[in-house]
């Protein structure tokens, strides 16, 4: 009985996950396409974003960009590798329970992650065009290491307004909260409650602050190592 109730809940879950990146995607390349004649066409949405420093004059952020955005922080590799570990996890532990520790209850996770993560995303992207928030990360590679830290737990609670100046990330208050509690109308029992929407929102902010760390020392070390393969 339960594995018949899961898949239509895996079902609508997937059915929501892709009538809001659609609904996203085709509203933010809408207004991408309303580029005035003249101007230099943005990169593709599908291309990496590239690093962004602090300290470099600010743009605010574009319709297209917020679509590069989001489509970079959902489907990119690193995403898609971490919600693997953390479905992982989920399974290793059998964590909850009603998914079972088989490798297709692993898919199931991992579905049941990625469309919580798709709808957090889309939630932020469209509510940041809106409120003017850009949700990118700003890396400060001049700075010491304790202030690279600080920068990195900053900007995941603070984004930059539309003037470039710092305030609190409503949009993404409301992506992390809002998704988490939104999945609990298609998660199991066990864990569709108010306690564990909590939970996972808790664990979302630290998500993000783990990519803001990716984000700001990874480039350092990539630089590093790859100088070391040359040599």
């Amino acid at each position: 009985m339960w594995r018949k109730e899961r898949s239509w809940c895996t079902a609508l879950a997937r059915l929501l996950a892709i009538l809001i990146g659609t609904f996203l995607a085709t509203n933010l390349v809408t207004s991408a396409q309303s580029t005035p004649p003249g101007l230099a066409a943005e990169p593709s949405q599908f291309t990496s974003l590239k690093p962004l420093m602090l300290e470099a004059p600010y743009r605010s952020i574009t319709p297209g960009q917020s679509l590069q955005w989001f489509i970079t922080g959902t489907f990119g590799p690193a995403h898609l590798a971490g919600g693997f570990f953390a479905s992982s996890c989920g399974t290793a532990v059998d964590r909850p329970r009603e998914y079972g520790p088989h490798w297709d209850d692993l898919a199931d996770r991992y579905g049941m992650g990625m469309a919580g993560s798709i709808t957090g995303n889309a939630i932020e992207a469209s509510a940041g065009l809106m409120l003017r928030e850009d949700p990118r990360y700003f890396r400060v590679p001049e700075r010491s290491f304790k202030a690279r830290l600080g920068n990195v737990v900053q900007l995941t609670f603070a984004a930059r307004g539309g003037a470039g100046s710092f305030g609190p990330a409503y949009a993404r208050y409301m992506a992390i909260v809002g998704s988490n509690f939104l999945s609990n109308t298609w998660r199991v029992h066990s864990e569709a409650n108010a306690h564990d929407a909590l939970l996972r929102s808790s664990e979302g902010f630290a998500g993000r602050m783990a990519a803001n760390a990716f984000a700001e020392f990874w480039p350092d070390v990539k630089k590093r190592v790859f100088r070391k393969r040359d040599r």
